[in-house]
């Protein structure tokens, strides 16, 4: 049995599609907090943001959290897992966090390519780029803060799953 690996970082830097992979190359669970809170409440993350306010949608994504985490599982969390320091510390202790880094304008390449990947309200009313960029300022202090490993997304998916293989290997050795 193995601690999660808990994945972090802005939308369209890969978490579900490394997720699958990992949990596929390692014979664990994979488990999406926005999937399972889309699942447990019948509401997609802008139905709850809507009723219940970023504060409310919060709440339940830091439950949600909770709720999934167990042993041999890859937990790909929604973007704004790291804003409440309880979510940071929590994937910390109970497991490995792997940040997903990729520049902002590769991010809004893969979000403009594929718009219902990213089916989340937005959080400036900005343009993607834009978001995305003035998104990234706020949090990446918060995603190196949250992450054990910071791994390059900005490459192709089997690069990144090879990497981040590897880097479980070292630690696991040590």
């Amino acid at each position: 049995m193995t601690h999660p690996i808990f994945l972090v970082g802005a939308r369209g830097c890969g978490k579900t599609t490394i997720g699958v992979a990992l949990a596929q190359a390692l014979g664990h669970h994979f488990v999406d907090t926005d999937h399972y809170l889309l699942t447990s409440t019948g509401m997609s993350v802008a139905d709850i943001v809507a009723q219940e306010g970023w504060d409310g949608f919060r709440a339940r994504e830091t439950q949600a959290l909770k709720s999934v985490m167990a042993p041999d599982t890859i937990v790909a969390t929604g973007g704004g897992m790291v804003l409440a320091e309880e979510n940071r510390q929590f994937m910390r202790e109970q497991g490995v966090v792997i940040y997903l880094r990729a520049p902002a304008q590769i991010l809004a390449d893969r979000l403009e390519a594929f718009p219902e990947e990213g089916q989340r309200p937005t959080l400036t009313g900005k343009p993607i780029t834009d978001e995305i960029v003035e998104v990234l300022a706020a949090r990446e202090a918060l995603y190196r803060q949250a992450a054990h490993h910071v791994i390059d997304a900005a490459r192709s998916p089997e690069a990144v799953v090879e990497e981040v293989l590897a880097v479980l290997q070292m630690a696991r050795a040590s």
